[in-house]
């Protein structure tokens, strides 16, 4: 996700305004990108209650632009989390693959999975058919 908000800072931090003959121009820079990575690093961790992060960011930065820009500014926010926040689903879809059960010693299950005709074929030996009922209840708040 680094690659994301350093992507929207290197866009934006030419167009940061110089205010005070240029005073603290180095320091609003800064500034940016510390808001850029925060909400980037949010976006990762807690999208689900990060409603809308390219106006969240967009909020934090709008400040240090002149308004003649501040139109492109929101254009290469909203372009860049658009891209994290794909890029984060696809992720995170990878990662919640389904493990093969494992017994206690943490060793693949030694049962064999129901046959495909049977009434409950799901995958899952009979010894770890509970895993299956929970599967079922996990994917929709996965994707939520």
């Amino acid at each position: 996700m680094y690659q994301f908000s350093r992507g929207i800072y290197r866009e934006l931090a030419p167009l940061v305004e110089r205010r005070n003959g240029g005073r603290g121009y180095l320091e609003d820079q800064l500034r940016v990108l510390d808001a850029c990575e925060s909400a980037i690093r949010r976006l990762a961790s807690d999208r689900q209650y990060f409603a809308k992060p390219a106006r969240t960011l967009f909020g934090d930065v709008r400040s240090f632009f002149p308004v003649a820009r501040q139109h492109h500014v929101y254009r290469v926010i909203d372009h860049y989390v658009t891209l994290a926040t794909s890029f984060s689903r696809r992720s995170a879809g990878r990662l919640r693959r389904r493990r093969q059960p494992s017994s206690m010693s943490g060793d693949d299950a030694q049962g064999n999975a129901l046959p495909a005709h049977s009434a409950v074929a799901n995958g899952y030996c009979p010894s770890h058919q509970h895993l299956a009922e929970t599967e079922h209840e996990e994917a929709p708040a996965l994707a939520a």
